[in-house]
């Protein structure tokens, strides 16, 4: 019967038929059967064609935002890629896919210890598995850059070439998932006292929905968006996104390539002299600035007032190891639960103006660690955020008598 079946509209009419089944409250699976049955394999994008007349007839977009997880349950194993485009690496689109995985590595974690918990008898290892969970939850928070840059950059050029369903139904659906993380995170955060049964019923009502929903996301992105994507967008459109995916930070993973389309002629947007920072005391370019911050012989870390990490530095020998994915996070979930606490109160403290300085230092592999975190204010006093700077003091704690200029050599330290 497939065979007969050959033309465009007449498929795409009835795959519309198949979805308003759905919203009218047939089983996904039996609609599933029917698409097999009669179309064979679907390609990805029919369905977005047809959602998006759907929601031009009329069809409310919070009626296929509320239907979005049925319709991935009917068309699971149902669509058809083999026309699908493949993204290089450093290709927005490769970056996307290796979030997902980094992401789905999390999520496959949790599952393993929602297992733990409901098997546990011992109410005393009930505490590390649920540390260790909160730990994966923390991970997953860093999700909202990976939706920040499919809200902010890639759903404005998929609606100027008139693609607007897929994007109103996915950032609501990121919405969703925003509240479930959200929730999830509060729970845990309050669960000291918490029995088994308790733990169980966490996680069944509030844990698993929301480690679902971002594997759920998963699928949706790369069964039918980012195929359809792929076949959207330009070159310079995808550029474009690649160049200010920076702004909003990684999820989960730090691209190790840095992708430019072939053919396209890149546009500086100012010129190197115009483009010098000013500052009270002289100006910089982008590329003395950048040298500069990495020459210094220390790592220096920028906190904003909303506690989300901005910048470090790169210089060649770090003391701490330190990835693009933390830019955009908060920096409470750069640190283990056991020290949060710790980190919220020296913050506190910055906000609230009684400290401007703390230190600390530590002996890590025969090193001397110097460690300190500093209170930035403006000209009024008002709280902009924290520098953490790190420094290996080994070396410099064994300098003894004194090495004048006039005495400079070569390899002198």
């Amino acid at each position: 019967m497939s065979e007969l079946i050959d033309n465009i509209q007449k498929r795409k009419e009835l795959l519309k038929h198949m979805i308003l089944q759905l919203h009218e409250g047939t089983a996904p699976e039996a609609v599933k059967k029917q698409l097999i049955k009669l179309l064979g394999k679907v390609p990805y994008n029919d369905v977005v064609e047809v959602e998006q007349e759907l929601i031009n007839e009329g069809l409310p977009q919070e009626e296929v935002l509320k239907l979005c997880d049925i319709h991935t349950i009917a068309l699971d194993g149902v669509l058809d890629h083999t026309e699908a485009k493949i993204a290089p690496p450093g290709h927005p689109v490769h970056t996307f896919k290796e979030e997902n995985r980094a992401l789905r590595k999390e999520v496959q974690a949790l599952e393993q210890l929602y297992a733990e918990v409901k098997n546990i008898k011992d109410e005393y290892q009930l505490s590390g598995i649920l540390n260790e969970i909160h730990q994966h939850f923390n991970a997953l928070t860093d999700v909202e850059k990976h939706y920040l840059r499919k809200e902010y950059l890639l759903f404005p050029f998929l609606e100027k070439h008139g693609v607007t369903g897929p994007p109103t139904v996915m950032w609501g659906k990121h919405d969703e998932t925003r509240e479930l993380l959200k929730a999830a995170i509060e729970a845990l955060s309050a669960g000291d006292e918490i029995s088994v049964e308790e733990a169980t019923t966490l996680t069944d009502l509030v844990l698993s929905p929301a480690s679902k929903a971002i594997e759920d996301m998963i699928g949706k992105e790369e069964e039918i968006l980012f195929p359809m994507c792929l076949d959207t967008l330009s070159e310079s459109e995808w550029y474009e996104i690649e160049r200010q995916s920076i702004e909003y930070g990684f999820c989960l993973y730090d691209p190790t390539v840095q992708w430019k389309p072939e053919g396209i002629e890149i546009k500086e947007a100012v010129s190197e002299e115009a483009g010098r920072i000013q500052l009270p005391s002289g100006s910089f370019n982008v590329i003395e600035l950048m040298t500069v911050l990495n020459t210094i012989p220390f790592d220096m870390t920028f906190v904003d007032k909303e506690d989300r990490v901005r910048y470090f530095t790169q210089g060649r020998e770090r003391i701490f190891a330190r990835s693009r994915a933390i830019l955009g996070r908060k920096v409470q979930q750069c640190h283990p639960p056991s020290s949060v606490g710790i980190v919220e109160k020296i913050l506190d403290d910055f906000k609230s103006g009684s400290e401007d300085h703390a230190a600390f230092w530590i002996n890590l592999k025969e090193k001397f660690i110097h460690i300190e975190y500093f209170a930035l204010r403006s000209e009024e006093g008002d709280y902009l955020g924290t520098l953490e700077v790190s420094q290996d003091l080994t070396e410099k704690r064994k300098l003894e008598g004194e090495q004048r200029l006039l005495q400079y050599r070569k390899g002198s330290s």
